[in-house]
């Protein structure tokens, strides 16, 4: 089979030249490719890229720049946002069309070095819970995902002059615990996981911040859970300061993930542990998407 049967010129419903086809494809899909580089034009690799359709905001992809700085997915056809994002660089955005049956046009993009955010200022800032957002992801038997998060939770910052002498505290009301599925929730409360009636709250507090370059932090400290205390690094982008909110308050944002281990915590779920029946995977991921408002005698109260 020669090469013109397997590719030839095509036009995305958004009227944009598609590229060449390519045999094969899922009906309605094309493919994107994206060649990332840096400021001096060599090949970037490490550039996370993130797909969204521009029409619904829905991701539909989420992928990590190969070692020629290449990245290459196949998507359902239409019109996305690119967001590309590497440490010490800024973002990069782009709008790419990808034809149905066809390999869209290679993206050439250029990533440009980009400044440190602003830390926030000395002082207590305050979590607005409407604004934030503390959530998990664990294996269910090994098969797929089971996401969730927890409803109720406070906690603070107490900026120093020296961002490193900072210090973070979080406070999680563990029966707020909320997968989507009442029958699964009550069991996460019981003694078999949380054991919310022995045990009604997880707590964090910071014992370090180490600055890792541009807008990455590395906050340490121990996570008290199920009566059992450990050491947990979170790993944290900081995302800058503004006014605005409530009312043109000052406030900040950070989003921090973490890894847990269930057995570190002796979440061993009783009986079904033993009997060698995993229902929840070992490893737990944690992500906590933070706003903060700077405590003053003017600050407004978050709305329930």
């Amino acid at each position: 089979m020669g090469l013109g049967t397997l590719l030839r010129r095509s036009r995305s419903k958004h009227g944009a030249t598609g590229g060449w086809q390519v045999s094969g494809l899922p009906r309605e899909a094309g493919i994107l490719s994206a060649e990332i580089s840096d400021p001096l034009g060599q090949p970037l690799p490490g550039v996370e890229v993130t797909l969204t359709e521009s029409d619904t905001s829905r991701r539909v992809l989420r992928a990590t720049s190969d070692p020629y700085g290449r990245v290459t997915a196949t998507v359902p056809e239409g019109r996305y946002a690119l967001l590309g994002t590497v440490e010490g660089l800024s973002p990069l955005h782009r709008v790419v069309d990808v034809p149905a049956g066809a390999a869209a046009p290679l993206e050439r993009l250029r990533m440009e070095t980009g400044g440190q955010p602003e830390l926030p200022k000395p002082g207590v800032w305050v979590f607005d819970p409407p604004h934030s957002a503390i959530r998990f992801v664990a294996r269910h038997y090994g098969m797929s995902n089971v996401h969730g998060r927890f409803t109720r939770f406070d906690g603070g910052i107490r900026v120093a002059e020296r961002m490193e002498d900072s210090y973070l505290e979080i406070t999680i009301d563990a029966s707020s615990i909320d997968t989507g599925n009442r029958t699964r929730d009550g069991h996460l409360k019981s003694a078999d996981f949380l054991d919310v009636e022995r045990y009604p709250y997880l707590h964090f507090a910071s014992s370090k911040l180490t600055h890792r370059g541009g807008s990455k932090w590395t906050v340490q400290g121990t996570l008290t859970l199920h009566g059992v205390s450990r050491t947990v690094n979170l790993d944290t982008s900081y995302h800058g300061s503004v006014n605005g909110g409530y009312g043109e308050e000052l406030r900040c944002a950070a989003f921090s993930t973490a890894e847990l281990h269930r057995d570190d915590y002796t979440l061993n779920y009783g009986n079904m542990i033993q009997r060698g029946i995993v229902a929840i995977g070992r490893t737990v991921k944690l992500e906590l998407d933070i706003q903060a408002m700077y405590r003053t005698e003017e600050m407004p109260t978050p709305p329930e």
